[in-house]
This record gives structure tokens, sequence and C-alpha cells, in this order.
């Protein structure tokens, strides 16, 4: 039996169930793993940083303090312990606040029953604080990188040496794209210990909609009512500038039947609205708010093109989600784009600019594929075969 102890500090917890989706279903992939049989045994630690008071009083971090010491994933138990976070100047550093937080709770149970395994889902600030931990407990770590933690974080001095300090302690690591495994050697990380993992996939819930019963349905699911044969191509994620919906927007003006609609929140939504006005497309551009994950298939199902113009990313899941709804994508030449774009069918890799978006729309649009040989272009990402490559790679790092 391999004990893994599992530490995430982007992970859905009783206040916040949304977040860090994509993490949880790779980790109930791996518990039913184990409930059918495998011999894995995984425990959960999902660290929440909370400010000294007044930031403490403050949203969201007043709602997030409610969170229980322990919360389940369907038969995973995630523990919740709390370390002291310093909005906007302690990013640098959380791993050890972090590791400090988690000591207490990993010896109790790494005395009750011992782990095999620390491993980090994220690079920074998950990693170093993994190995911190792993080492206190006198067992191996592993590593997780997925955009921009390395991306970004990197960027930082001394996070930056914490990464390297920490990937040099490490058994293994694993990198969502190839491209990002090229990064992480770049900056020095040993990369013959570095494995590519793809990203899952839920096949019951993102799957093919025709495109026309779609559409139908969005007026009553997501009060959406567009203008007949008009083309509708969606931008899903948080509205932030890293996504670049600014882009998709500026490019609908070279579009000038298409219909935009924004699924995510964010800093962002006053002045996108606004963008939207100045170009006189107010009436083209939908602000649909948060999109649960219920109806984020049908949307992408009804469109004629995912669109998403970010500035970093490793390899996202929404990009695979789309296409397993039958639905290309214009993206850029970022992260592992050209490992899911890798022929025409599954869409277009254009530069981050509108003409250059709206180029690469204006070429799908003209030459739909079916919805069918566009899903085929994803037929190999589940989270069950996500699930099981990783559970191989611990095993395979373990006692090195």
């Amino acid at each position: 039996m391999l004990r893994v102890l599992s530490l995430s500090t982007l992970f859905p917890c009783p206040p916040r169930g949304g977040f860090g989706k994509f993490v949880a279903n790779q980790m109930r992939a791996v518990s039913q793993l184990a409930e059918a049989g495998a011999e894995i045994d995984l425990t959960m630690i999902n660290p929440i940083g909370l400010p000294p008071y007044p930031l403490s009083m403050r949203e969201p971090y007043r709602t997030l303090a409610t969170c229980p010491a322990t919360s389940t994933l369907g038969s995973l138990t995630v523990h919740h312990p709390r370390f002291r976070l310093l909005p906007l100047i302690g990013g640098d550093s959380n791993p050890g606040r972090i590791a400090r937080a988690v000591l207490p709770l990993a010896r109790r149970l790494h005395a009750e029953a011992p782990f095999d395994l620390v491993d980090a889902q994220f690079f920074f600030p998950d990693g170093p604080a993994a190995a911190l931990i792993a080492r206190a407990l006198g067992i191996p770590c592993s590593i997780k990188a997925r955009g921009s933690d390395i991306h970004y974080w990197s960027t930082r001095p001394r996070a930056l040496a914490q990464i390297r300090a920490a990937a040099q302690d490490s058994v293994g690591m694993i990198s969502v794209s190839e491209a990002l495994k090229r990064d992480m050697a770049a900056l020095g990380l040993p990369e013959e210990r570095i494995t590519v993992h793809y990203t899952g996939l839920d096949r019951s819930l993102f799957r093919i909609t025709a495109r026309s019963e779609a559409r139908n349905r969005l007026p009553e699911l997501l009060n959406l009512t567009l203008p007949e044969d008009a083309p509708l191509v969606v931008c899903p994620g948080a509205l932030i500038a890293i996504k670049g919906q600014r882009l998709a927007i500026e490019a609908l003006r070279d579009l000038p039947q298409a219909q935009l609609a924004l699924a995510g929140t964010g800093a962002d939504e006053a002045a996108l609205r606004a963008l939207s006005a100045d170009l006189g497309l107010a009436d083209r551009v939908h602000f649909l708010g948060q999109v649960s994950h219920d109806a984020l298939p049908l949307l992408m199902s009804a469109a004629d093109a995912v669109v998403l113009p970010s500035e970093r990313e490793g390899l996202a899941n929404v990009w695979v989600e789309a296409l397993a709804c039958g639905t290309p994508l214009v993206i850029p030449d970022i992260g592992g784009a050209r490992e899911v774009i890798r022929t025409a069918t599954a869409g277009r890799i254009a530069a981050r600019t509108g003409p250059a978006i709206a180029a690469a729309l204006r070429e799908l649009l003209s030459s739909p594929a079916p919805q069918d040989e566009v899903a085929a272009c994803v037929s190999t990402f589940s989270w069950e075969e996500n699930a099981l490559r990783l559970v191989a790679f611990w095993q395979g790092v373990v006692g090195k």
C-alpha cells in the first residue's frame, strides 16, 4: 500500500466549493482507484490562508474562516489547517508559513500511519512547503507544475530560489505539458526528474450536445437569446487582465455578425463592459457571470468557437473541455497549446491581437468541422487515465 500525503492550496472547501475544481477532479479519481482496490491511500491537506485582524474580518476571508477543520470529497478526507496570510506583501514567504502550520497535523497523521511520500499539487507555494514537510518527516517529496506557479513565481528572485531548492530536494516532478517541462529545465530544474502528465477530463459532463439543440436551450438555461444564425464565440474564464478578454472583444469588431459570450466574473468586468460600449459592441457582448460546471458544457456545445487569449497557461483544462464538446479553439502560442491543437480540426493558434484572433475565427466559422471530429482530438483524455498515470508516477519515484 502506497500512502501519499498531498498538499494543495488550490482546492475546494465548503465556503468555496468551485475553487481548484480541476485538482479535486484528479484527486477524486485517485480515491476512486483506491475504492476499486488499487494499492493507494491518499490523504489531502488544503491549507487555508487567513490574514491578521482586521483584514480577517473582510470578505472573502470572513467567510473562508468558517471552513471546518476537515471536509470530505467523496470518500476522501480533506484537512484544512490555517496559515497566516500576508496579502500583497507575503507571497514569497508563504511556503515557510504553510509548512509551520501543516507540520503538527502531518506529524500526527504520519505517527498514526506512516506516509511514503509528500506530494505538492503546485510548484509554488506548495512545492517548497512540501519539501520542508517531507524533510521533517524523513520521507521523499514530489511536486507538480501547472503553469503560473512556474511562469509567474520564477520572475520573483526569492520565490525562484525556493523553487530551485525544492526541485533539488524532490525525487520527481510533474509538468502538465512538454512546453512547461522545457521552461522548467531552462530555469535550472533537473530535467531528468520531470515527467509530463496531461490533464484529465470529466467525460460524463463534457460531451457533445448537438449545436442546434444546445443553442435552443441557452435562453432558459443562461438567459442568453441570440439572433438566428449569428455565430457564437464563447470566452470562459475569470475576468482578469491575464485572461485577455479585451482581445476577444476587440476581435469582434472584425466579425460583424458574431456574438461573444463571456463566462466568468472578476475585477475587469467594469472595464470590459466599458470597452464593449466604447467600441459600439455592447449589444453583441454578453456577460453571463459565473457559469456553473453543469451548464458550461452546454454553453460550449452551443458555441461555434471557444477563444481564450490568455497571457500564460500550462495546459488549460478548459481547452480540453471545449474540444470534448465538439467546439474548436482559438488560443495563443503559450504553454502546451501546440500539444492540444495538433490539427486544423482542433482550431487555430493566433497571436494575442484583436485582428489575429478575428482572422483565426473567420477561418473556423467559414469551414466548420463536425463536432464529433473535433471531439476526437481529445479522445485519450479522462480523469481515470490521469489518475492511473499519477499513481504510477508516485509508485515510480518512491524509493529513489
